[in-house]
């Protein structure tokens, strides 16, 4: 967005102290949050079957990898195909790295595009779906005792399902969602001045 010259002034403000403030204030808040997990949750993020040692005799039952794998991880188990599921775990990183060129909107922030705003926090909740599915067993029931019908290779109550569920989301939001909303919705107007969303009036002068 384009800022005229006339409101160049009124419209920006030195990158000190006001970022410099803003930006340490953030920090500080995340070191307070990483000191919590390092030096009194240390293994709240880990899972105890790393704790043993390894046989090379015998299988692990249940393999998890770090959190922040978890949701590829459930990816990867979601495709019976060994070599369909590697391609669909890469593929969902991969297609991290072309985001720019799959947002077809010319509105980039979210905060006027409200139809792309609820795709993206079903997309957020998909996630942290699949992030819990990739730590379950693929077998265990979502609703415990509710009892399904058998859906071509698994129960439809199991997190199998719901983790494929949910694997179809997440590649639709990149490559059908996203660039389908973003020539077809009709974003809310932009204000001319950044000044108007925030002060009564608009006026930031007044204010």
């Amino acid at each position: 967005i384009l800022i005229p010259k006339d409101r160049q002034a009124k419209d920006t403000l030195p990158f000190h102290p006001y970022f410099t403030v803003k930006d340490g204030f953030a920090i500080i808040l995340f070191l307070m949050l990483f000191a919590l997990f390092v030096f009194f949750m240390p293994n709240a993020l880990g899972h105890a079957d790393n704790y043993i040692p390894a046989n090379p005799l015998v299988t692990p039952a249940h393999i998890v990898p770090e959190w922040y794998m978890l949701p590829f991880y459930a990816i990867l188990r979601a495709i019976p195909d060994k070599f369909g599921g590697v391609v669909a775990m890469f593929g969902a990183i991969g297609v991290l790295f072309v985001l720019p060129w799959l947002d077809t909107s010319k509105v980039r922030s979210m905060r006027y595009r409200p139809t792309m705003r609820t795709f993206f926090i079903i997309f957020v909740i998909v996630g942290m779906i699949l992030g819990w599915c990739g730590a379950q067993l693929p077998d265990a029931p979502v609703i415990g005792s509710f009892k399904t019908f058998i859906l071509i290779d698994g129960d439809l109550n199991s997190y199998l399902w719901l983790t494929r569920f949910a694997t179809a989301y997440y590649f639709a939001f990149f490559l059908i969602i996203m660039p389908l909303v973003g020539l077809r919705e009709t974003p809310l107007p932009i204000p001319a001045t950044i000044s108007e969303p925030v002060l009564p009036g608009g006026d930031a002068e007044k204010g």
